[in-house]
């Protein structure tokens, strides 16, 4: 684990991406980040740069021992109104790997520090520019991937998320101000708050956090890419399938049954979403001890799926008990979306095709129209994609709901929770007020490390920041 510096020196970083480019940005923070760029810099328009505008970008050269090193715009941020809370000062300079690290040196031969990763998010953090779900949403803005991604990453961003958080914790405040002020006139035997309200009101609560915990399974197959299992019998095309939506030889494709042993899994962008596809095993009875032991990975990725591609071979759907193994699947779907594609379909006549969604209807009962594809020639795969997009839109939360995304966010939510719950059984019990309080505490603390508010750990942030790319 990185440790980032507590101490209030000046730092500084490239904060564009690693590399040569036409241009690149050095950040500077802290209080003598003024005063030290000012010894480098040199500019026709100003006498100093202390005298420089808020915002306002300035061309001139830097200088260091006697020799000029790039010409620059250099824009000063005079705390607080900057990203950190600090006087910060950017240099724009020509973005050669050469000039960015000659720069940096110039810079710390006047005094500044290497900023560690995260160190200017985090210092935004502790001057009070953001709360700590925010500053971690920066850090998701900049890993974003796909549409829907950026979307949940910048609502949390804008502070919505801490402002739903915020409103839970004062409530539950609320509730524990009334049950400690029992607690102070308990021998006069004084009652504040009535059992029926509190416990409607632990109802709400407990109502609006099951939702955000609810909302993880979604965030959370976004965020890392939904997961798409590709599944049927051997030798019914899903590693071609794989290998034509990612236009590339991902899988190998063999006549020989039993050719895919391991699940081979890669990413595709499709209407705005990351998908993850998986591809299985094929399912079959054998003897064969390796591939056995793929077709039990496979069957753990089933599992883990939000998506399910069940793929038929068309030419052959009386065969190899494709049907009842896309029935044994759809059986188990639970919460899984399974979406049947009938493969091959370029060797099907027009009435091969009504008799088969005649037999599939009968088969499996299932009340789903398949999908004809030819994997190896591509159709279909347009109309593929388009209901893999449309499963997403029918099934997301609405723009006005809160998606939680982050694995620390939900493991204390579920904190919160749980305790709220204790609380509860606690009520049916008839446990004094006292035990009751310490559990309404547990939660409030569980929901405050979410935005800060109960932050105890330095190692805490030492771990949510040290995970941020330098130059945030």
């Amino acid at each position: 684990m990185h440790h980032i510096p507590l101490g209030r020196d000046t730092i500084c970083a490239i904060a564009t991406a690693p590399g040569s480019a036409g241009i690149a940005l050095i950040r500077i923070s802290g209080s003598e980040a003024i005063g030290i760029v000012d010894q480098i810099f040199s500019s026709s328009e100003l006498r100093t740069l202390e005298r420089a505008k808020d915002r306002m970008a300035y061309f001139g050269k830097v200088i260091h021992e006697g020799k000029m090193l790039d010409e620059v715009l250099v824009t000063c941020f005079r705390a607080p109104r900057s990203y950190t809370g600090e006087d910060v000062v950017e240099i724009s300079c020509h973005g050669s790997v050469y000039i960015q690290q000659a720069l940096l040196e110039a810079l710390t031969d006047n005094g500044c520090r290497m900023a560690a990763p995260g160190e200017y998010t985090q210092r935004a953090y502790l001057n009070g520019k953001m709360d700590l779900s925010r500053a971690e949403a920066v850090a998701d803005v900049i890993a974003s991937e796909s549409k829907m991604q950026h979307h949940m990453a910048l609502k949390q961003l804008r502070g919505g998320y801490s402002k739903e958080l915020n409103t839970l914790r004062e409530e539950m405040l609320r509730l524990t101000g009334l049950m400690e002020l029992e607690l102070d006139f308990s021998e006069e035997d004084v009652v504040f708050a009535d059992r029926t309200e509190l416990l409607a009101l632990c109802d709400q609560i407990e109502l609006k956090l099951k939702k955000l915990i609810d909302s993880y399974r979604f965030g959370n197959a976004v965020k890392r890419g939904i997961p798409v299992a590709i599944v049927g019998t051997t030798n019914v095309g899903k590693s071609t399938l794989l290998n034509t939506l990612l236009g590339e030889e991902r899988a190998i494709v063999s006549d020989i049954h039993g050719t895919t042993r391991d699940t081979i899994e890669d990413t595709i962008h499709i209407g705005g979403y990351l998908f993850r596809f998986v591809d299985t095993a094929g399912l079959r009875e054998t003897e064969d001890t390796i591939e056995s032991l793929g077709i039990e990975r496979s069957q753990s990725k089933i599992k883990e799926a939000d998506i399910i591609l069940a793929v038929v071979d068309g030419t052959r759907i009386g065969e190899a008990n494709q049907l009842d193994y896309v029935k044994a699947i759809w059986d188990e779907r639970k919460e899984r979306m399974v979406i049947l594609l009938v493969n091959k379909s370029e060797s099907l006549t027009e009435t091969d095709r009504i008799d088969l969604i005649e037999a599939l209807q009968t088969k499996l009962s299932m009340p789903m129209k398949p999908i004809f594809i030819s994997a190896r020639e591509g159709k279909g795969i347009d109309e593929l994609m388009g209901e893999l997009t449309q499963l997403m839109e029918t099934s997301r939360v609405t723009e006005a709901d809160l998606i939680v995304s982050n694995a620390r966010h939900h493991q204390l939510l579920r904190e919160s929770f749980d305790a709220l719950q204790r609380m509860r059984l606690g009520f049916d019990m008839g446990l004094s007020t006292d035990l009751l309080t310490l559990d309404l505490r547990h939660a409030i603390t569980s929901i405050g490390e979410i935005t800060g508010c109960e932050i105890s750990s330095d190692d805490t942030l030492h771990y949510i920041f040290g995970h941020f790319c330098i130059g945030k």
